[in-house]
């Protein structure tokens, strides 16, 4: 009964934070404004912490040459679940309204096309398209790519499987000697990012090739073992306790997977972390070292939200909807007694938002009661009753959303409580400690 009311279709359509059209297609989510505004404050929250950890932001076609993904061995290794390819209709030997085949582009050698799946081919060429040296190493790249999956219409389920969604993605190139402390630091920013949104109860599963399916992998055996062992030491160092599994490692590289329970008991792989030496060599990638000497980087793969759009559907359900402040599409309701009150609400709105709050004003015709309960069914964390009392004394009447009044107090004085709530809910350094 308890999942079905945290269930994460029926509270995003009663928190009206999502929809699906079938007229735009099966899987494919869009985001109302209270939900962009949810996903754009989480995307945020990333962007400054890895920003301040060295990172810079890219942004990167959401489609490729079908030779890219052949190179980077996604095509064929996805092709089951993949959209069709695409192909160049301007090309020599191309018509309008031509049929478009799987196989099409061998058979005519026109170029095909398809939606990505994976931003990690796209990140190499933006390293490869200027020479490096090993001083410029490491290299972060981060996008917050959108990537393309096709999924059986019967395996679709609100927002934990859809056909696009958008990957927490970012990509360091960095010297075998910069592994280790890469990878360090990446385990770092993922518990951050788990502890700021209160995931207490994970595991840390390592993700190995399976030796009886060679087929399924790609690359040298010494490199996977060398790959391999980096990751178990790097987790042991930072103090993390893992279980391993033999056969989910990814084609190219083992993984560090963040297995999350939620507060129903329920297990979920969300952030990732994957050492690659296998697409750097595919794509000839290369720095210099002290000596002048050509050398191949290292390649990480890293996602600490994972999907993006899995990741929100089980905040959802953990939280119940019931966001922390900072996360809250509207932190603030400003409810009047009475219709007379309307124009000092919207003064006290006007001062909410000038101090960087999301507020609505409620304007409606309705008795003050309704619009409290209406603003606790939409978990709004805070309400501010204005009323002639509060109009005469310059106070506003404060309410918690699930703990009801908490008293009056000067408006300067909520809007700096509030402000330092967030800080202190986001700020990387006390959490990192606090972790």
């Amino acid at each position: 009964e308890l999942a079905k009311q945290r269930d994460h279709r029926k509270l995003g359509k009663e928190l009206g934070l999502f929809m699906f059209s079938n007229k735009v297609g099966p899987g494919l989510p869009m985001w109302l404004p209270k939900g962009a505004i949810l996903r754009e404050a989480l995307v945020d929250f990333l962007k400054k912490e890895q920003i301040r950890r060295g990172y810079q932001p890219v942004i990167t076609p959401h489609i490729g040459r079908l030779d890219l993904y052949r190179t980077s061995g996604h095509y064929p290794y996805y092709a089951d679940s993949q959209f069709p390819p695409m192909f160049d209709r301007s090309a020599e030997g191309g018509a309008a309204g031509e049929p478009r085949g799987q196989d099409a582009a061998d058979d005519d050698g026109r170029d095909g096309y398809l939606l990505r799946p994976m931003n990690c081919p796209h990140h190499t060429q933006i390293y490869d398209h200027e020479p490096k040296s090993y001083r410029d190493l490491p290299v972060r790249l981060a996008e917050f790519g959108q990537v393309y999956r096709y999924e059986q219409s019967g395996e679709l389920g609100g927002l934990t499987r859809v056909r696009g969604f958008t990957v927490d993605d970012a990509h360091i190139f960095c010297t075998p000697e910069q592994v280790k402390d890469e990878l360090k630091d990446v385990i770092d920013l993922t518990l951050h990012v788990f502890s700021a949104l209160d995931f207490r109860d994970f595991k840390a599963q390592v993700s190995l090739r399976d030796p009886a399916e060679p087929d399924k992998y790609i690359g040298d055996v010494a490199l996977w073992d060398s790959a391999e062992q980096a990751i178990r030491e790097a987790a042991r160092e930072m103090e993390l306790d893992t279980v391993e599994e033999i056969g989910e490692a990814a084609f190219y590289g083992p993984k560090l997977d963040f297995i999350v329970k939620d507060a129903l008991g329920r297990e979920w792989q969300l952030g990732t972390i994957q050492l690659d030496y296998n697409l750097p060599e595919r794509f000839d990638l290369w720095y210099t070292d002290a000596n002048d000497e050509k050398q191949r980087p290292v390649m990480i793969h890293r996602a600490p939200f994972g999907s993006l759009e899995r990741f929100i559907a089980l905040l959802i359900e953990h939280s119940g909807g019931n966001f922390p402040t900072w996360l809250a599409p509207v932190q603030v309701k400003v409810l009047p007694v009475s219709d007379g009150f309307i124009p000092n609400a919207e003064d006290i709105g006007r001062r909410l938002m000038d101090a960087g709050l999301r507020l609505e004003v409620d304007r409606r015709s309705e008795k003050v009661g309704r619009k409290i309960r209406d603003a606790e069914v939409e978990k709004v964390p805070y309400m501010l009753i204005i009323g002639q009392k509060e109009i005469e004394g310059g106070t506003v009447s404060v309410r918690r959303h699930g703990e009801g009044d908490t008293g009056s107090m000067q408006l300067d004085a909520f809007i700096a409580q509030v402000q330092t709530e967030i800080a202190d809910a986001v700020d990387s350094r006390q959490t990192a400690e606090a972790t």
